[in-house]
């Protein structure tokens, strides 16, 4: 067995999606390696309706698919093939764009006006790009839950994992999405797939996560302005922790605990061309695509299967 390695630690960057919604991007329009097959992934908190209430107005995908994940209020969401619907809290959306749609998503606070979720970004391989568009909604109690003998609660969203199977399936990136509590003071392995990509962004709590080259509860160190940083300085609400290569994680939960999704899929590997909501391969796929919305092609009535 081997621990896969802490390659990269930061935190979000406050931004402006949509009509105006203010939230926290976790990575994205950076090096698309980084995480590959994941392109971008956004925390969507706040419990001020006037930051998110303007949503997220029609607006195109190719190229790609979308994992939505609401932890409290709800979204509702239409697209271009008919499709609408809502998501409550605790449920998933995961969307193949594939060779394009049109669609909408329209937040909600809870009672109290809170709004909280997360937004993946997942590669199409080249042979995918142009796939049929679909959907796939998911209620919160059909999402299996599992809870270890010491309190460990994970939600399998994707994938298998501790003899539970996630209720999406067929996705091209063959992820596994889990939602992970550790209680406090636990400290907790979890297999990965050692062929993966993986990622760990932890949302609640405080943790650190164990590299095999240094003492744990050290994990890196960087110099930020002359200062050496050290990661348990950085490893509570909102750190994203990318993993080098291995077959687990060691993580040590904080004194009050953590929560954190575990994110892990299969590298595609091919160039990336990017602009905005549209990802394909080559600039003149790309040039293709702006070319297909601006003259109404955009949606493809016979996409590739």
């Amino acid at each position: 067995m081997s621990i896969r390695p802490v390659r990269h630690l930061s935190g979000t960057q406050t931004t402006m999606e949509g009509a105006g919604v203010k939230l926290e991007r976790v990575f994205g329009f950076g090096d698309p390696s980084m995480a590959d097959p994941f392109l971008l992934m956004d925390d969507f908190r706040n419990d001020r309706p006037e930051d998110y209430i303007k949503g997220f107005p029609w607006h195109p995908h190719r190229g790609i698919e979308t994992i939505t994940y609401v932890l409290e209020g709800s979204v509702d969401h239409a697209d271009s093939l008919g499709n609408q619907g809502t998501l409550g809290a605790g449920s998933v959306q995961w969307m193949t764009a594939g060779s394009g749609i049109m669609h909408q998503e329209m937040p909600k606070g809870d009672p109290s006006g809170r709004m909280h979720g997360f937004q993946l970004w997942a590669n199409l391989p080249s042979s995918l790009k142009m796939t049929t568009p679909r959907y796939q909604d998911i209620g919160s109690g059909d999402i299996p839950e599992v809870v270890d003998d010491d309190g460990t609660r994970v939600r399998v969203v994707v994938g298998e994992f501790w003899g539970k199977k996630g209720p999406v399936d067929g996705v091209a990136a063959d992820p596994q999405y889990l939602d992970i509590s550790v209680p406090p003071g636990v400290r907790k392995v979890f297999k990965v797939d050692t062929y993966r990509s993986a990622f760990a962004y932890i949302f609640q709590g405080s943790a650190t996560f164990r590299d095999a080259s240094r003492p744990f509860g050290v994990l890196v160190e960087k110099e930020v302005n002359g200062e050496e940083l050290h990661v348990r300085d950085m490893s509570g609400d909102r750190t994203l922790v990318v993993f080098g290569t291995g077959d687990e994680i060691v993580v040590q939960a904080g004194e009050e605990g953590v929560r954190f999704l575990l994110v892990s899929g299969a590298p595609i590997r091919e160039p990336v061309a990017w602009h905005g909501p549209i990802v394909m391969n080559t600039r003149e796929e790309l040039i293709q695509a702006v070319n297909d919305l601006r003259s109404g092609n955009f949606i493809r009535e016979n996409a590739a299967s």
